[in-house]
């Protein structure tokens, strides 16, 4: 694709194109800068990875644009519960231990696979090779709500909301400790603040983790990308363990797992962020028991809301916790 500024063309490149490129090309900024960086836009045969470049109107610039599938993604007849469907999206209530997309360590048994199979051909492929329909992620092993695209236009529109950040996704997870607001050591945690209501802000950079690259860290003072994640608690239980609701304002790599896990209560089950506590049996019984050996992290994407990016109807969507995090749940309220 060969894109010409116009004259009021943002002098930065990601903002340049962003406004440049035609609506059906259905290219957020968001895609576009990663396109950027992997070396896809080039100025006078000239690739240009940095997404912050110095433009002017009237340059030319050139975008690779991927095909939509590898010629070795398959689609799998893998069972999905759908939510909600029509002729531009799908909604899906993930299972646990599905991947999203295909990736090193897990090339099949996907969430695109098996979207691939349901879908056929009308999947949207503008989320690249190893990602057709997909706007936004969940972890392999938390379960809940997730929106994939049918349609470009409706991808298009879809990753616009995400970017704007006016998607609602509220997650419930099973954390160690009961986070309050009258706990002098949550106080004075960087980052956490209190809002009205019984809310708890937690606010920090997330950037790769500087000796583990497959676990995310908390960093300051400008460092990576901005995260903003909001808490309250539902239930307690003998104080050794709570039912919290999270909501997202952004959504990063293992995001509510680190800010949790920041604030003193990572989410039981959590094998990478949740640290060597144990519940006690003796204050939780069965409950404790359950805890101490629930084999992922006790996170499930509940509910989900956005316009239609066709129709502009609002769209609100929620699912039951899975059977494992519901028993859990009964376990904790029985011991308490």
């Amino acid at each position: 694709m060969t894109v010409t500024l116009p004259d009021d063309a943002p002098p930065r490149l990601d903002k340049a194109l962003a406004a440049a490129v035609p609506e059906k090309a259905a290219l957020s900024r968001s895609r576009l800068m990663r396109m950027i960086g992997e070396g896809a836009v080039s100025r006078g045969g000239v690739v240009v990875t940095n997404p912050k470049e110095k433009v002017a109107p009237g340059e030319v610039w050139d975008i690779r644009l991927s095909p939509a599938t590898e010629a070795n993604l398959r689609p799998e007849a893998i069972a999905l519960t759908v939510v909600h469907e029509d002729a531009d999206l799908i909604v899906i209530d993930k299972a646990a231990g599905m991947v999203v997309h295909p990736a090193p360590g897990s090339p099949s048994g996907t969430l695109v696979n098996a979207l691939l199979h349901h879908c056929g051909d009308t999947l949207s492929g503008i989320g690249g090779e190893r990602r057709p329909g997909i706007v936004h992620r969940i972890d392999k092993d938390t379960t809940g709500l997730l929106v994939a695209a049918k349609s470009d236009r409706a991808h298009h529109g879809l990753a616009a909301q995400f970017e704007a950040h006016t998607v609602t996704r509220h997650y419930l997870a099973l954390v160690h400790g009961v986070p309050s607001g009258a706990d002098p050591r949550l106080r004075g945690t960087r980052g956490v603040s209190f809002e009205a209501g019984g809310v708890i802000r937690i606010a920090t950079g997330l950037a790769r983790h500087r000796t583990d690259r497959q676990r995310q860290a908390v960093v300051w003072d400008g460092q990576g990308r901005h995260a903003v994640t909001r808490v309250r608690v539902l239930e307690g239980f003998a104080g050794q363990a709570a039912l919290v609701e999270c909501w997202l304002e952004t959504g990063r790599t293992h995001q509510i797992r680190v800010h949790m896990a920041h604030a003193g209560h990572g989410l039981i089950g959590d094998q990478t962020y949740g640290g060597k506590r144990r519940l006690s049996e003796k204050l939780l019984g069965q409950g404790a028991a359950l805890g101490n050996t629930f084999p992922r992290q006790a996170l499930h994407a509940a509910s989900l809301g956005f316009d239609h990016p066709v129709t502009g109807a609002r769209l609100e969507f929620a699912a039951p916790l899975p059977p494992d995090m519901a028993a859990l749940l009964e376990a904790l309220r029985r011991g308490a």
